[in-house]
């Protein structure tokens, strides 16, 4: 008997605004628009969140990073003379960390070469990474075609590459990509391989590759160009002397990374007091984006949060409004017998009815808006459970909260004075 009341009560209450439906479609649309901008806002927060994060966790989140790099004073110090920059890290470096740490698994050294390759007419600048079958390993990049340096490879000096899609697409235009031969700098190679790469550098991450490497086996980069590269530095009077560009350090356990790196950070500063290196952990950087993402969403919630509590008071202004135009309906309710909770329950109905239906419509708008975003900006957004689930928990909130006043109003009017009200 309280379901069919109930029943009968919300189709009455969609009967009342259908009579006003101009007024009533206005007065949800700060529902409409505020529903579908927290949904739309968090979808390309998490969006834009997630792309950042999944970049991280490719590098691997029991991997730390070290690159070398020139000293602040070696860089900023001004000659006119040819110099020679020694600085980075060392073979012995990589020794140490291994013999010093119980809890690493492995080291990857790589050794970096700046050079062209050229097929044919085609050219492009390449980098030559000088590495081991075990950076395929630790850092995660897709297999695009052919295989990847293997440990065979090493022990047999093989003159091969794997090149990023980037390179292939320059040098191998129209041409079968496994299996031709590169040639870089003054080496022939041959293509065994193509991967895909990260190419973004932004604030403390550094990725440990860049869209223009051409990987080659570790011994075969120290056979043709030594064990200390020599290159020329950022200006034409100076030369750099560096043994190893990078080192990647697997932890054994997620749980010692940060700990590991602590300890990597004093072992190798007895050593290197000019600071010529740089330690990225990507599981602190992974945490740090983890929680930018949470104060992200908070924030554009918020902003979005704004359009709903506009349209409370505008559901709640209407309802005010009614209330003085069903003044006297009103009264003959409440002299016929209706009790002030039957009409505090009508006016919360009616008012649910119109918060819950704007929500919905929000819901379509808002999962329009990121769709649309995705194809025509092509900015990834993701669209959770837990935000449409919020924003129809929000807008049936609003309704009951925004609309108990004027149900307030209306169920303690005096019967009296309200059947005498024109």
């Amino acid at each position: 008997m309280i379901s069919s009341r109930f029943f009968r009560n919300i189709q009455l209450g969609i009967k009342t605004l259908l009579l006003h439906k101009m007024r009533s479609i206005l007065t949800m649309l700060g529902m409409v628009f505020g529903v579908g901008a927290v949904i739309a806002m968090l979808a390309v927060g998490e969006g834009a969140s997630k792309e950042a994060i999944d970049q991280i966790s490719r590098l691997g989140s029991q991997n730390i990073i070290i690159n070398s790099q020139e000293p602040i004073e070696q860089a900023t110090s001004g000659s006119n003379r040819i110099r020679m920059n020694i600085y980075g890290l060392l073979y012995d470096d990589m020794a140490r960390i291994e013999s010093s740490f119980s809890t690493v698994v492995r080291t990857v050294p790589a050794k970096l070469i700046r050079g062209e390759g050229r097929i044919g007419s085609r050219t492009a600048e390449l980098r030559l990474v000088g590495t081991t079958p075990d950076w395929f390993e630790l850092v995660s990049r897709e297999l695009l075609a052919g295989r990847v340096i293997l440990q065979r490879d090493m022990e047999q000096s093989a003159n091969v590459v794997v090149l990023t899609e980037h390179g292939a697409r320059k040098l191998l235009a129209g041409r079968t990509a496994v299996g031709s031969q590169v040639r870089i700098n003054k080496g022939f190679y041959k293509v065994i391989g193509i991967i895909k790469s990260e190419s973004t550098q932004s604030g403390s991450m550094q990725t440990p590759d860049q869209q223009i490497d051409a990987y080659i086996p570790l011994k075969v980069a120290k056979e043709r160009f030594g064990d200390i590269t020599v290159t020329r530095g950022n200006g034409s009077n100076s030369r750099e002397m560096i043994e190893l560009h990078q080192l990647i350090v697997q932890v054994d356990d997620i749980a010692n990374v940060e700990a590991t790196a602590a300890g990597i950070e004093r072992v190798l500063s007895m050593y290197h007091p000019k600071g010529d290196y740089r330690t990225s952990v990507p599981l602190a950087l992974l945490r740090q984006a983890e929680a930018t993402q949470r104060t992200f969403n908070i924030v554009l919630g918020s902003i979005a949060g704004i359009s709903l509590l506009i349209g409370g008071i505008g559901i709640m202004n209407i309802m005010l409004a009614s209330v003085t135009e069903r003044t006297r309906e009103i009264g003959i309710r409440r002299a016929i017998g209706a009790r002030r909770n039957q009409i505090i329950g009508q006016f919360l109905i009616e008012t649910v009815v119109l918060s819950v239906t704007g929500g919905f419509i929000g819901i379509g708008i808002g999962l329009l808006i990121p769709w649309l975003i995705t194809i025509v900006a092509d900015m990834p957004t993701v669209v959770t459970m837990w935000s449409v689930l919020l924003s129809v928990a929000i807008s049936i909130g609003i309704g009951v909260i925004f609309g108990m006043y004027p149900a307030m109003r209306a169920a303690n009017l005096d019967p009296i004075v309200a059947l005498r009200h024109e």
